[in-house]
């Protein structure tokens, strides 16, 4: 494995003073790779949050720009690219699984590239893994070189030889990467990437590398372009956006850049992940003060008990996280507060899991995403000692989501008799003949159409809630 650059998680643990370095138009592709891809299709498979999403759209970018075409059939691929997420070991064993799967593809077409990305591919222990038992894989690299998979499919195709590189290191800036946008009238926007956080259950700093945030100027032209083209609705993104702007000198903060982007005029703003410890009062201001700033906030909890949080190392006591809760609540009409929360962390108690539900009982969430603790690999809560049985903590869980759903309905249930805008998404999954989109609050409603296309904010009237949607009629 020698000609192979494999990852280091010493090496993705340093930090120090460091600006990423800004890199542009990046992508320079010889004339071999320029028509590598002539005739052929491409199929990338995307797992994970919204940044694994917009790497996604990166890749296939550079694909079409190296003439292949996609295909929504495998077995018509030429290529197929597993674009992967390493935030919990379920995401792991899924892809595995889909390795196993995809076997069948390669045996009758043995020319086809298999291929791993994302932050699975960050991690020693996954890529020695599949290069030990899964030899299918063609190609694996990570997520701070995106830029290189032309060169890489050239070694393969032209030189007949697998081609893995993973960096790990602090990372950097890059412009100017081609791009096919999933959708046609919402965009997400990535603002800066890796984090400095360091939670001690979280893999994301060690696969993402170290905070860096790409200067307001870029971020600003890319919102403006893609409202030009016709689209409604950016989602800003990041790791820990609250946290943007601090490895930049005289660039400004999340809050003064959520400002910038609102001046754009562009029709909707949403963010995603917003760390309680970041969150100013500048970026409350903004929520507030400006229209098209959705009224919809993910503030992360994690946990309700402060013993947990503090070996979690999030940062922020509950108290903290409730006067921020309640500032929100008080300074933004209508809004809506999601959450994250980790049941069975290392240690934790029948009692410490009860200060979870109170919290809970207190904010009264729009909606949830809870899960049962999942070690991670190289992370200091994977070494803690863990007594506590599994089922213990599913049937802690059982109980977080009742109440969660509990207030979800409740929640939903104030919408009832309203009218609201709703960005039309399209038909829904279910009955192409029921349409589906989203409220400012980021509340999901199906309703039947009358008239409109995808992009368009209509009037929806809600008559019916239920726990995760609102039914509706057009007006």
């Amino acid at each position: 494995m020698s000609e192979y650059r494999l990852p280091d998680f010493i090496k993705a643990r340093k930090r120090g003073p460091y600006q990423a370095p800004i890199i542009r138009e990046a992508l320079k592709l010889n004339d071999v790779q320029k028509s590598l891809g002539r005739d052929l299709f491409y199929h990338v498979i995307t797992y994970g949050c919204q940044a694994n999403v917009r790497d996604g759209e990166v890749i296939a970018g550079i694909l079409e720009e190296m003439g292949y075409t996609h295909t929504e059939e495998l077995g018509e691929a030429d290529i197929i690219i597993l674009n992967t997420c390493a935030i919990r070991d379920n995401a792991e064993k899924r892809v595995m699984g889909e390795i196993g799967f995809l076997q069948n593809y390669k045996r009758m077409k043995p020319s086809m590239i298999l291929g791993l990305c994302g932050c699975m591919a960050q991690e020693e222990v996954v890529v020695k893994r599949i290069l030990k038992s899964y030899p299918v894989v063609d190609l694996i690299f990570g997520t701070h070189n995106l830029y290189e998979l032309p060169a890489m499919i050239e070694r393969i195709i032209v030189d007949n030889q697998k081609a893995v590189s993973v960096y790990s290191y602090q990372g950097s800036i890059f412009e100017d990467m081609p791009s096919v946008r999933s959708l046609p009238h919402k965009a997400s926007v990535m603002i800066m990437d890796g984090c400095d956080k360091f939670c001690t259950y979280c893999i994301v700093p060690y696969t993402r590398g170290q905070q860096r945030s790409r200067l307001a100027e870029d971020v600003i032209k890319e919102v403006i372009e893609l409202r030009d083209n016709g689209y409604k609705e950016v989602t800003l993104l990041g790791q820990n956006v609250n946290a943007y702007g601090k490895d930049i000198p005289d660039n400004g903060d999340f809050g003064y850049l959520l400002k910038k982007v609102a001046e754009t005029g562009i029709e909707r703003i949403r963010f995603t992940t917003s760390h309680p410890w970041d969150f100013t009062k500048e970026m409350v201001d903004a929520i507030a003060d400006y229209d098209n700033i959705m009224p919809f906030v993910h503030l992360p909890l994690q946990s309700g008990n402060d013993e947990i949080l503090r070996r979690m190392g999030r940062r922020y006591t509950s108290q903290q996280y409730r006067e921020l809760f309640d500032t929100l609540k008080e300074r933004v009409r209508d809004v809506a507060i999601s959450t994250d929360i980790i049941v069975g962390f290392p240690g934790e108690t029948e009692e410490q899991f009860l200060d979870t539900l109170k919290m809970v009982e207190y904010c009264k969430y729009d909606n949830a995403y809870s899960f049962v603790f999942s070690p991670r690999p190289g992370t200091p809560a994977a070494k803690m000692e863990d007594n506590e049985e599994l089922e213990v903590k599913k049937e802690r869980l059982y109980r977080l989501n009742d109440r969660l759903g509990y207030y979800s309905k409740i929640n939903n249930e104030k919408w009832v008799g309203k009218t609201v805008k709703v960005l039309l998404d399209g038909p829904s999954k279910n009955n192409p003949e029921v349409f589906c989109g989203y409220t400012p609050q980021q509340k999901l409603v199906n309703f039947t159409l009358k008239e409109g296309k995808v992009g368009d904010i209509i009037d929806v009237r809600i008559t019916e809630a239920k726990k995760n949607s609102l039914n509706g009629e057009q007006i």
